[in-house]
């Protein structure tokens, strides 16, 4: 806490800071896995904070969710089976489920108390856990997808925090060969991927992991996030083949809502800056 009135989450090494003014503290508790905190605050609704960094607000989660979910499900061609490593807040798994062609949807948080306090502030990003075709699940990940028949997942979600403390072994090419075991002659897997103006380094390792797990196939796509650091987002994708064509029609006509998500936005989303073109050139 900044004062009494802000919470202020501060980058030391890029000098820079992202504050929001509170109204009040909901709620903390010290979880097996990390520390939990809830606010409420003046102008983005509650905030979740895990470890001292901000994770989830009322105000702007719909970025993330929808960027993390529908780009990959339409870019796969016919995703059916799907699952998502951490997501604890169950907003990813809300818009995975709002495909109707999507017949199973496994996710896997360790921090079981994430999901809880997810209910009681933050309902609407929880309104699908009792869908039938979802399955929660409170246990290691890194574990399940190793033991994973193989062939057996359309995507794969890491919907995870930074690579430190419990997800750091999500950012390895072990966990990465795991996955690409996993996955279908179609698979994808998509990792938030960090703020390519402050993490760069993250990324790039990330990649050549990804790469030395048999990944040759990759696409960033970028989106805003205010409450993360810098407020410009990313998530990777990768796969075992070259990607499918974009299912623009579909995504044009898709039968549910969304905020952010559209058609045109996915394209956009795909534009890599020149900066990002010369460090990944081939």
């Amino acid at each position: 806490m900044l004062d009494d009135q802000w919470f202020s989450e501060a980058l030391a090494s890029d000098g820079s800071a992202f504050s929001l003014k509170i109204k009040r503290k909901l709620h903390e508790e010290q979880s097996e896995f990390q520390f939990l905190e809830i606010y409420e605050t003046e102008h983005f609704g509650n905030l979740m904070v895990i470890d001292g960094c901000t994770m989830v607000s009322t105000r702007d989660n719909f970025l993330y969710h929808e960027m993390m979910s529908h780009t990959v499900l339409f870019t796969h061609p016919n995703p059916k089976n799907v699952l998502i490593i951490g997501g604890g807040d169950c907003g990813t798994l809300r818009e995975v489920l709002k495909h109707p062609g999507v017949e199973r949807a496994v996710q896997i948080d360790i921090d079981e108390r994430v999901t809880r306090l997810a209910e009681i502030y933050f309902p609407e990003l929880c309104e699908s856990n009792n869908d039938p075709r979802a399955d929660l699940k409170f246990i290691d990940g890194i574990k399940w997808v190793k033991d994973a028949a193989p062939n057996s997942i359309d995507i794969i979600i890491i919907d995870s925090t930074d690579p430190v403390g419990p997800a750091e072994g999500l950012f390895c090419a072990d966990f990465y060969r795991d996955c690409f075991k996993a996955l279908t002659e179609n698979g994808i897997v998509v990792q938030q991927s960090e703020s390519p103006l402050l993490h760069m380094k993250i990324l790039s390792e990330m990649r050549g992991e990804m790469q030395a797990a048999g990944f040759d196939h990759h696409q960033t796509v970028f989106f805003p996030q205010c409450i993360y650091p810098s407020g410009w987002w990313s998530a990777t994708m990768a796969s075992k083949n070259p990607f499918a064509a974009f299912r623009e029609q579909d995504a044009a006509s898709k039968t549910f809502d969304t905020v952010y998500y559209n058609s045109d936005i996915h394209k956009a989303s795909l534009a890599m800056p020149e900066f990002f073109k010369k460090a990944f050139a081939k």
